[in-house]
């Protein structure tokens, strides 16, 4: 029986982390099929061993406190948000959100890849807007970002 989200959200430990790894990494190749499975590996120890020790996180979990997806937040800048692809749409991310929101105030900044048409959707729905395009990635790969802000 799949993991219930029922909207709590809580700050993120040490111990969390291999699980976290793990649902970027599926959330990654669920969404982000623009990136190679080498640009996947080599994302794996940047993204574990400094991007999620890096930033605040906050956790979505089920009732059994399995955790269903995650957000990174620095000030009021979401560095990351993932969802386990079996947990798309159970509201987890708008949850990861909001959290995020009640921390930072209103406004919040997030880069999307642009060839990521489902979060670019996700974020416009809830009332991300457009401020820019940068033409390569963090990491000066030729994966394009849109910037956007909310509020």
């Amino acid at each position: 029986m799949a993991t219930e989200f029922d909207g709590r959200v809580r700050d993120g430990r040490g111990d969390d982390l291999p699980v976290l790894l793990g649902i970027w990494e599926r959330s990654v190749r669920a969404t982000h099929d623009f990136l190679t499975e080498a640009n996947i590996r080599d994302l794996v120890p940047v993204v574990r061993d400094q991007a999620l020790p890096a930033v605040r996180l906050l956790v979505a979990e089920g009732g059994d406190g399995k955790a269903l997806g995650f957000l990174g937040l620095d000030g009021h800048r979401v560095e990351m948000l993932f969802v386990d692809p079996d947990r798309f749409g159970c509201g987890a991310g708008r949850a990861l959100i909001d959290a995020a929101t009640a921390l930072a105030g209103a406004r919040l900044d997030l880069d999307v890849n642009e060839q990521n048409p489902g979060a670019r959707g996700f974020y416009a729905a809830l009332g991300f807007i457009e401020t820019g395009r940068s033409p390569l990635d963090g990491q000066g790969r030729a994966f394009p970002l849109i910037h956007l802000r909310r509020g």
